[in-house]
C-alpha cells in the first residue's frame, strides 16, 4: 500500500465518502503530463490520508474521445446522485478545454457527459471547477495566459443537467489584478508580461464566498485567496499576500471525518517531485457548497 510521499500527483482533489469512511484522491497522474499522449486519470483511496490503495483507473479515453494530450486536474463532485468529473484536455489543432464526465461510482469508469468540452471552443481554457449557488450550477475556469496573455478567471452558468451553458461567460478578474502576482519567471521559459491563472476552487467561510487560485509570486508558484460578498459574479477582492508561498498550489478544501477542514495542494511544483500535501484550515463557518455536501 503506497504512502502519500510515494505517489507523484499534481492538482490533488479529495472526495470524502462518509458512508464508506474513506477518501478518494484524484489528480494529474500521467508522468509525462506536459507532452505526449494522455493516458487517463488514476484514483486512490485511503482511510487516513497517509496510506493509499490504488491506483484505480478512474478514466481511460476511448479511441473516439477528442482529447489526446495534457490530461490535467480532474476534480469530482457528487451531484444529483451521480459523480461528475471536470477535467482539462487538449488535442493538436484544438483549444484546450474543460470536459465534464460522469460515473455512477466514485472510482468510475467516468464517461464523457457530452461530445464537446463545456468551455468555449475558441478559447484556451483549463481547470474548470463546479460550484452551486442558489440551486444554479456554475463552472468557474481559467482563460489561459497562452492566449489571454494576462490569464483570467471566468464564470458561466450551466443547465441543471450540466450539459449546456445557459448564460454569458463573465470575466471575474485577471491575474495581474492580485497584488502578489508576478509575470511568469524566465526560468519557466516564458515571455515577459504573461500572468498565470490556475486552479480556482470556491467555498464559503464567515459569510463570504471565497476562491482559492494559483499563480506565480516573487518566490515561485503560490496560492492566493480572493473574496466576494456578492456571490460568484463578485466583485472579487484579493487578499494582498499569498496564503501559501512555498512553491506549491492548485488547492482545494475538504472536510475530514472528524470535522476538521483540510487544504489539499501539490508541492513542490517541479516534476517528477510533486506530492499531495494536506494542511489544517482554520476559518470560521466553512461550508463547501451544495455540490460538495
Amino acid at each position: 500500500m503506497p504512502d502519500r510521499r510515494s505517489i507523484q500527483i499534481r492538482d490533488p482533489f479529495i472526495l470524502p465518502l462518509p458512508d464508506r469512511q474513506c477518501y478518494v484522491m484524484y489528480g494529474t497522474t500521467d508522468q509525462q503530463c506536459w507532452a505526449g499522449p494522455g493516458g487517463g486519470f488514476d484514483a486512490y483511496t485511503s482511510s487516513d490520508l497517509e496510506h493509499w490503495e490504488g491506483p484505480f483507473p478512474a478514466f481511460r479515453p476511448t479511441t473516439t474521445f477528442w482529447g489526446t494530450e495534457n490530461f490535467w486536474a480532474p476534480e469530482v463532485h457528487r451531484y444529483a446522485d451521480r459523480y461528475y468529473m471536470l477535467a482539462t484536455f487538449k488535442a493538436p489543432g484544438r483549444c484546450r478545454g474543460t470536459h465534464i464526465l460522469v460515473a455512477d461510482e466514485p472510482l468510475g469508469p467516468f464517461l464523457p457527459l457530452t461530445e464537446m468540452p463545456i468551455t468555449p471552443s475558441h478559447w484556451e481554457c483549463l481547470d474548470g471547477t463546479l460550484y452551486i449557488e442558489n440551486g444554479v450550477p456554475w463552472i468557474v475556469f481559467c482563460h489561459e495566459w497562452l492566449q489571454a496573455i494576462d490569464g483570467r478567471v471566468v464564470a458561466m452558468p450551466l443547465s441543471s443537467d450540466l450539459q449546456r451553458v445557459v448564460g454569458p461567460a463573465t470575466v471575474l478578474f485577471a491575474a495581474s489584478s492580485a497584488p502578489w502576482v508576478r509575470a511568469i519567471p524566465h526560468e519557466e521559459g516564458r515571455q515577459d508580461g504573461h500572468y498565470v491563472t490556475d486552479g480556482p476552487f470556491l467555498f464559503r467561510a464567515d459569510g463570504e464566498l471565497m476562491m482559492l487560485w494559483s499563480s506565480f509570486s516573487d518566490h515561485g508558484y503560490a496560492l492566493g485567496l480572493a473574496r466576494s460578498a456578492n456571490g460568484v459574479l463578485g466583485p472579487w477582492i484579493h487578499v494582498p499576500e499569498p496564503v501559501f508561498d512555498g512553491n506549491g498550489g492548485h488547492a482545494m478544501i475538504f472536510r475530514r471525518f472528524d470535522g476538521q477542514h483540510m487544504l489539499a495542494l501539490h508541492q513542490p511544483n517541479r516534476p517528477p517531485d510533486e506530492r499531495a500535501m494536506f494542511l489544517d484550515v482554520h476559518l470560521a463557518n466553512v461550508t463547501l457548497g451544495e455540490v460538495a455536501a
